[in-house]
């Protein structure tokens, strides 16, 4: 195992008994309806095994060939994952992975040693970024992403990347959710953004397994494995089977945008523009975002607000702090009209605001 920091989850069966003594008129006889139950099990045994066998033939085929597609990325002493965007050598990862970097090395399928690679562009914002190789492999194989809004819930699909270090490893599990709203910490390496449309599911995502591919029974990537959730109640260590996926479509949205313009043109995401800050009431709770600035021709400055005022409702969603505030944006887009309640010296207000775009 690789010593260097990784980035990054009874069958009840009821017998009748023969009531032929009751029901002699029926020619009804106990030996044969046995013989007929036994009949029936046997089939039941049959179609098990071969079940079974067509399942792990669907595993084996979908690994052997997505896995050529996942790669492993050393970021200074940090490794995670990644996955091969196109044959051009276009590699689709995590911001978190890549951190800092400049320059990186990619172990692919194909290639006998560590392939050189640089960023091309980083979006902590949605927590992607494209790397390139310097030198496109013979063999390098481009993975196929699947329609996001296909996914749905009990799903069976696969987590592969490089978990603590163990290059080309897989995990099962199905999709337990759609549709979450998560935000990552900044601590261990997170960009602390806010992600909308995840999805959750039950393999096993760990350390270096972030950057890879969840993937379906089809061979298509429906996901960029990222989050692993955490149970404050147990020291912040790992909650099993609970992680979250950046769709495909978000994946494909924002790694098209930078290999055609070297960066994201267009977010997708909703915007107050503001810079703000977490207040607390005389409890020292959570009580809302004040702002600190406002951006100029922003969706804040044309609906009236100002540093100062405190947010406390952004459409339905009671706003407490910065992290409620940006899930709540997360849920809409850029154009969206809504209502934003505040408190300015003390008294309650509201203003009809036109979101921004990051």
């Amino acid at each position: 195992m690789d010593a260097s920091r990784t980035r990054g989850p009874r069958r009840l069966v009821s017998v009748a008994a023969p009531v032929c003594a009751l029901l002699l008129v029926a020619g009804c006889s106990g030996t044969d309806r046995a013989a007929g139950g036994a009949r029936e099990g046997d089939t039941a045994q049959a179609a098990a095994p071969r079940a079974a066998n067509d399942l792990q033939a669907d595993y084996e085929r979908v690994i052997k060939d997505v896995l050529p597609s996942v790669v492993q990325i050393q970021a200074g002493d940090s490794l995670g994952s990644g996955i091969v965007y196109d044959g051009k050598g276009h590699v689709v990862t995590n911001a978190h992975v890549v951190g800092d970097g400049k320059s990186f090395r990619v172990t692919t399928a194909s290639s006998e040693g560590a392939e050189a690679a640089k960023l091309v562009s980083s979006y902590p914002e949605q927590d992607l970024a494209v790397i390139k190789l310097d030198r496109v492999p013979d063999g390098l194989k481009a993975a196929r992403f699947g329609d996001s809004s296909k996914v749905a819930v009990g799903q069976i699909v696969l987590a592969m990347g490089s978990p603590l270090g163990l290059s080309s490893s897989v995990t099962q599990g199905i999709v337990s959710a759609t549709g979450r709203t998560v935000t990552e910490g900044r601590g261990g390496g997170g960009t602390g953004a806010t992600i909308a449309n995840m999805v959750q599911t039950s393999a096993a995502i760990n350390p270096g397994n972030s950057g890879g591919a969840l993937v379906n029974l089809d061979g298509q990537v429906v996901g960029i494995p990222t989050l692993a959730a955490t149970d404050p109640g147990l020291g912040d260590s790992a909650a099993p089977g609970i992680g979250f996926a950046i769709p495909a479509s978000m994946v494909r949205t924002v790694a098209d945008q930078i290999v055609a313009d070297g960066r994201v043109t267009d977010s997708g995401r909703a915007a107050l523009g503001i810079t703000a800050r977490t207040v607390v009431d005389d409890g020292y709770r959570p009580a809302g975002v004040a702002v600190v600035e406002v951006s100029d021709g922003g969706a804040a400055d044309d609906a009236g607000l100002r540093p100062g005022d405190v947010i406390v409702k952004v459409g339905n969603t009671g706003i407490a702090d910065i992290t409620s505030l940006a899930e709540a944006l997360a849920s809409m887009s850029p154009g969206d009209r809504t209502k934003v309640a505040y408190t300015r010296d003390g008294d309650e207000r509201t203003a009809e605001v036109t979101l921004g775009e990051q």
